[in-house]
């Protein structure tokens, strides 16, 4: 095992284990998950209905789920399957368009243990599936979209870890993953410490939408003790971001409790800003969700799709 990958294992590990320690004490709330026939019944989804299709469920079957709403719809898609001592789970990969150059979108679809996971990650899968039924319809000529649904990203990464171990990577000229994409009116563009291509693009793309620089949107550095599947390809030295929704009226708050997380964690274990008010915990449920967040990210990455 390489230093990185074990540095990923106790995160996760660490992660986990804390998730379901304070959520065992904790009431869970009853959740009442959508079943997947009523949602394909349905001609055009919400981000929210695709959801909610997620939420409260084992990862197992969040798992199996995103798969068989895949073949319901007749996606064509590639299933990889990995199996390590860190853990096991099934990535799914679907690339739309033409071009040497890929953009590659991330949404992981497993949950901590006791949590929901409405925010974090089910909106991201619902984000990703509405946003393949809209560049299917008009794909891109000069560029490759591919979208990539993870498992175990709550176990350090693992599932990115494991598609970046097997696949070749050529021709990738950007990442981003999707996390906590479901509350708030600004966006935010993370763990990137240096301008790239990709920030470029986003910028632009987010710009032509009416957006404002460090107003509306934002763009950080390297985020200490959180993050995302992203990493694993930044390790792989290609431009990979993490993309987020917060509030912007929380922004001073989070960027307190972001950028000292020791002490977050042991003194904001009661209260926090949103959205990490409910991240991983049980009230990470659909009813939190706000329609017109899950929208500003559905347009933001249309618009770069168009613009990158």
């Amino acid at each position: 095992m390489r230093l990185r990958d074990a540095g990923c294992f106790i995160r996760g590990r660490l992660s986990v284990g804390l998730a379901r320690a304070l959520n065992a004490r904790r009431r869970p709330e009853r959740v009442a998950a959508l079943p997947l026939e009523t949602v394909l019944a349905l001609r055009d989804p919400s981000v929210v209905d695709l959801a909610r299709v997620l939420e409260g469920r084992g990862n197992a079957e969040r798992e199996a789920l995103v798969a068989r709403y895949l073949s319901a719809r007749g996606v064509v898609f590639e299933t990889q399957r990995f199996n390590t001592f860190e853990g096991s789970g099934a990535n799914y990969v679907i690339e739309v368009g033409a071009g040497d150059r890929v953009l590659v979108l991330i949404a992981h679809h497993d949950a901590v243990p006791g949590s929901p996971g409405a925010n974090d990650n089910a909106a991201a899968v619902g984000i990703l599936l509405k946003l393949l039924a809209r560049t299917a319809a008009a794909p891109p000529r000069d560029l490759r979209v591919r979208l990539l649904f993870t498992a175990a990203e709550e176990l350090g990464y693992l599932g990115a870890r494991a598609y970046v171990r097997a696949t070749e990577l050529r021709g990738v000229a950007g990442v981003l993953s999707l996390e906590l994409c479901g509350i708030g009116d600004s966006l935010a563009l993370w763990d990137a410490p240096a301008e790239t291509d990709l920030t470029r693009g986003f910028a632009r793309a987010v710009e032509g939408l009416g957006y404002r620089r460090d107003e509306t949107y934002h763009t950080v550095g390297r985020i200490p003790v959180f993050g995302s599947d992203h990493r694993a390809f930044a390790d792989a030295g290609i431009p990979a971001h993490g993309l987020t929704v917060i509030p912007g009226d929380e922004a001073e708050g989070l960027r307190r409790f972001i950028f000292n997380p020791w002490r977050s964690v042991f003194r904001q274990l009661v209260h926090r800003p949103r959205p990490f008010d409910t991240y991983h915990t049980p009230r990470d449920r659909s009813d939190t969700l706000e329609p017109a967040a899950l929208d500003r990210v559905g347009a933001a990455l249309d618009a770069l799709i168009r613009t990158f």
